[in-house]
């Protein structure tokens, strides 16, 4: 059970932060297709002490959002003790603490999972955001900077002492960033050191993983992030897969197509439309993805900047596939 502050969900499936990815729109979207906890991108606490415009807009949520998590970094300690109470401000569910990022220029300077060769610096941080806010401080972290220094049993068991509520744990080194096999053993060896929920991340790109995953290390909840870009439908299908056994909600072309344009919409309604349409190109191959002559269609969208253009695009793509014609005669 993932229980922290108000929340109380069985088995959740939360959606993970992630930079330029995890705004109102796409945070709205998962919810809508079945992602129990969205999460705000990174948000950078030196950034938001310095009152940084776009810092701070990362800090905004909505009510339909709920329940929903801020997330600050940093490897400062005053300015992420005072965005922490910032972003209290927003009045968000969760503030959650990166302490897993593997970037380099975050972890090389002593934020995200740089933290993780410190413990006692790490320790000594999050003690003071939780002693300066009200609302459920939690962390996420990785098993260790590497294979030699993997001190999740440690750090977990320090954090839990201090007053987290929860720990996700992204099942990877630092220095494998988002290469190589997750190690998710490590799960239930955590969950024997501390009480407090302890959610899987990493590895989780389809409903089939999310199932493994509850099975093998009994999770408290599974956090989805790069299965979530190219496939937001993964949520709806896990919890079909988990209550059924079977996915019985197969997705359409018209889905595809008509999802994609939700999620642009969205996008558009947050942001001017040049930095709606542009960023919102990465999102094509996972909406498009299995459709006869995809790749010809994006080569079409990606140079396209006007959204009725794109509606046009995608509603001709979409008629053309049930007709069952190429692609390229119907332009």
């Amino acid at each position: 059970m993932f229980s922290v502050g108000n929340i109380n969900i069985e088995k959740p499936l939360l959606l993970a932060p992630m930079e330029d990815v995890t705004d109102i729109g796409f945070r709205k979207l998962c919810r809508e297709l079945g992602a129990d906890i969205v999460y705000t991108e990174f948000v950078n606490s030196d950034g938001l002490v310095r009152a940084n415009k776009k810092t701070e807009n990362k800090l905004e949520i909505t009510e339909e959002e709920r329940p929903v998590g801020i997330q600050i970094y940093g490897g400062n300690l005053q300015p992420m003790v005072e965005s922490a109470y910032i972003a209290q401000g927003k009045n968000p569910d969760i503030i959650d603490i990166n302490a897993g990022c593997w970037v380099k220029k975050i972890a090389n300077r002593g934020a995200g999972a740089g933290l993780m060769k410190d413990p006692d610096y790490l320790q000594n941080m999050v003690k003071e955001i939780v002693n300066r806010v009200t609302l459920p401080v939690t962390v996420k972290t990785r098993i260790g900077w590497d294979e030699n220094n993997i001190n999740i049993l440690d750090i977990a068991k320090r954090l839990e002492d201090i007053g987290i509520k929860a720990l996700t744990v992204h099942c990877r080194t630092r220095t494998q960033g988002h290469s190589g096999e997750p190690d998710w053993s490590w799960i239930p060896k955590v969950k024997e050191v501390i009480k407090i929920p302890v959610v899987l991340n990493g590895g989780v790109m389809c409903a089939e993983d999310v199932v493994r995953a509850f099975k093998d290390t009994d999770a408290d909840g599974i956090m989805i992030a790069r299965g979530a870009i190219e496939h937001p439908w993964i949520f709806r299908e896990a919890k079909e897969l988990m209550t059924t056994g079977e996915i019985k909600s197969p997705l359409t072309p018209d889905e595809r197509i008509y999802t994609a344009l939700k999620h642009l919409q969205y996008q558009m309604a947050i942001k001017d439309t040049r930095h709606a349409i542009i960023p919102f190109r990465k999102y094509y191959s996972g909406y498009l993805k299995g459709l006869y002559n995809a790749s010809r269609v994006r080569q079409v969208l990606v140079r396209l900047e006007d959204y009725s253009a794109i509606e046009d695009t995608l509603l001709n793509y979409l008629t053309e596939l049930k007709k069952d014609l190429p692609f390229d005669k119907a332009i």
